[in-house]
């Protein structure tokens, strides 16, 4: 294939495949079968991670899979399940796969009208929650869902009460049902975040996700072992998290389970990972977290130019240089800096993946230059989800990495993104017309995202499809990636770009809560509320080097000219981002209407 063509088409390499028979069980059961006494999970108890070895966990998912039978549970009903990730999460959705049920995951942090429309439109007949606080989501709508005919409560003994259940069902019935389970049939329906209406419900199978997973390791390579230690924080409700988790277990990587967000960085020092998957944000955090120390320290300074020499070194390894003076600098920030950050993951980890939203570059290079190799992706919930990835051998920061094998993509005349693989969703629930939608007469899913590949094959992402805005002159603006600048800023949390229709673009900001506070500290505004700062001179000036910089990365047209800096963070409560913390533009427009109206009333610009 030639350069010019590979620029509208790439085939990943290698092939994969999958028994007709196969099913997402099979790699628990041969672990219990061959190594019952192997610790595959750990979990937080007091000081330390205590393990669960093979052969118990499928003693538990077995007794928990008979306790569903108990219940009346037939082969392709649904059961729900909305919980933090944590290991009984992971001990009922292999339970519930095993009936021949099929798990619809929820996010602990929907609200009440998201948990209702998805306990109704996928008919769920057993539903658990976390806590009696996420029970009462349900609660509240109870009388509508007549299809839920069983609730139970996780910190309410809900797996004890499960177990015993299940010791009234013959072992024999459970074997049928695993004995029947092909890789035809649907094993989970995960509905997408809908920033633009209701969430839709992927069906994904048990061959979609164990072809992901054979697709992921057999181009991982050495990447991932069987002696490995990984640890779970992101929601498995998500399919980034999902497709981990089940890959690990695959491997036989020791999984353990996060207690909570907010102990992770005490508890990557506890389990010492050698990988984990994480999201851009929480390496932004961390970054911010040492930057923020340092300067406590009064080391601001050493840190910025040790920063500095790791984003170089990086760009010089990757363009092929070796610049002398970079090399020094980092052998000396290499005992005084890099070595403590790394000790912040545990001191064993060597790459994490980063998914759900684009690493910003440069922070990219500096994790790689300080010998944490950051890896992206590219995927979707409806290719279980991976498409594309960065290894450890073939990096190219900046992309999401080359196709996985059996993989196919196409760039559209659009700069449309396309796929065809073995991993893509046989469609969505109930949903023949957003089905019919999604795909190209011959085939491909229509992804929605912009992008394109390089004559290497390397996948860079450019925006969403739907996303674009058409200015007042007819200007084209992604404002994906400008988002995604402004956001780099320590002091920002979400952004949002406007301008459709309008003489130019401007944005609306919000401010991380924490990140105020320090700012506040520092300027003698401390116990001021942000509503009063909105307009602060030196708060809009350093937000404003936030847009400057983004504005750095496009056009003239397409650069912001005005900003404001919002009293209040958008909020799931108020359906302005989605649980997995998308926002969702057009509710946001609506709330902010005025406001927006406001920045257009008297034209020009401010940077």
């Amino acid at each position: 294939m030639s350069g010019s063509a590979l620029k509208k088409e790439m085939a990943g390499e290698g092939q994969v495949s999958l028994a007709p028979e196969a099913h997402l069980l099979q790699p628990l059961l041969e672990h219990a079968s061959r190594t019952p006494d192997k610790p595959l999970f750990t979990r937080r108890v007091g000081a330390r991670f205590e393990p669960l070895s093979a052969g118990d966990i499928v003693q538990t998912v077995r007794r928990l899979a008979r306790g569903l039978m108990a219940l009346g549970v037939e082969p392709g009903q649904r059961v729900a399940l909305m919980s933090r990730t944590r290991v009984e999460w992971a001990l009922l959705d292999y339970a519930i796969m095993a009936t021949g049920a099929v798990t619809v995951p929820l996010y602990e942090t929907s609200s009440a009208s998201q948990v209702e429309w998805i306990l109704q439109d996928s008919e769920a007949v057993v539903a658990f929650f976390e806590t009696d606080a996420l029970h009462a989501l349900y609660r509240r709508s109870a009388e509508r869902l007549p299809a839920c005919r069983h609730t139970f409560v996780i910190d309410l003994a809900a797996l004890e009460h499960l177990q015993q259940r299940g010791d009234e069902v013959d072992e024999a019935r459970l074997n049928e049902r695993l004995a029947g389970l092909r890789a035809d049939q649907l094993a989970t329906l995960i509905y997408t975040s809908g920033t633009t209406g209701r969430p839709r419900g992927c069906e994904l199978t048990h061959g979609n996700l164990r072809m992901n997973i054979a697709q992921v390791l057999t181009y991982a390579g050495s990447m991932i072992t069987g002696q490995d230690r990984t640890i779970l924080f992101l929601p498995l409700a998500h399919s980034l998290a999902k497709i981990l988790f089940l890959a690990a277990v695959e491997q036989g990587v020791s999984v353990a389970f996060a207690t909570s967000a907010a102990k992770v960085s005490e508890e990557l020092r506890l389990v010492r990972p050698h990988w984990f998957g994480t999201v851009p944000r929480v390496l932004e955090k961390i970054f911010q977290a040492a930057q923020q120390k340092a300067e406590n320290a009064g080391r601001a300074k050493v840190f910025e130019l040790a920063a500095e020499t790791a984003v170089q070194f990086s760009r010089d390894r990757a363009a092929g240089a070796r610049g002398l003076a970079t090399r020094l600098r980092h052998a000396v920030f290499e005992r005084l800096v890099y070595r403590k950050f790394r000790q912040a993951f545990g001191g064993q980890l060597r790459f994490v993946v980063s998914g759900g939203g684009p690493l910003p570059e440069r922070l990219n290079h500096f994790y790689n230059g300080i010998g944490v190799l950051a890896l992206e992706g590219y995927g979707m919930t409806e290719t279980s989800p991976v498409q594309t990835l960065n290894t450890d051998r073939v990096n190219r920061i900046g992309t999401v990495g080359r196709p996985l094998p059996g993989t196919t993509l196409r760039i559209a005349d659009d700069g449309e993104i396309l796929v065809k693989g073995p991993q893509v969703f046989r469609g969505y629930w109930r949903n023949e017309e957003a089905t019919r939608r999604t795909f190209t007469p011959d085939g491909w899913l229509l992804t929605g995202d912009l992008g394109g590949l390089d004559d290497a094959g390397f996948l860079r992402i450019t925006g969403r499809k739907k996303e674009i805005l058409v200015t007042a002159a007819g200007k084209n603006v992604a404002p994906g990636p400008l988002e995604d600048h402004i956001r780099e800023h320590p002091l920002v949390s979400q952004a949002m770009v406007v301008g459709e229709g309008k003489p130019f673009v401007a944005a609306l900001v919000t401010l991380d809560a924490e990140a105020f506070g320090r700012w506040a500290r520092k300027h003698g505004k401390e116990g001021q509320p942000l509503e009063s700062l909105v307009n602060d001179a030196a708060l809009r000036a350093e937000v404003g080097h936030a847009i400057e910089t983004a504005n750095h990365t496009v056009s003239r047209a397409e650069s912001i000219r005005k900003f404001a800096i919002l009293a209040n963070d958008f909020t799931i409560d108020r359906d302005e981002i989605t649980p997995s913390l998308k926002v969702r533009r057009h509710i946001v427009s609506k709330h902010y209407a005025e406001l927006i109206e406001g920045l257009y009333r008297h034209g020009g610009g401010e940077g």
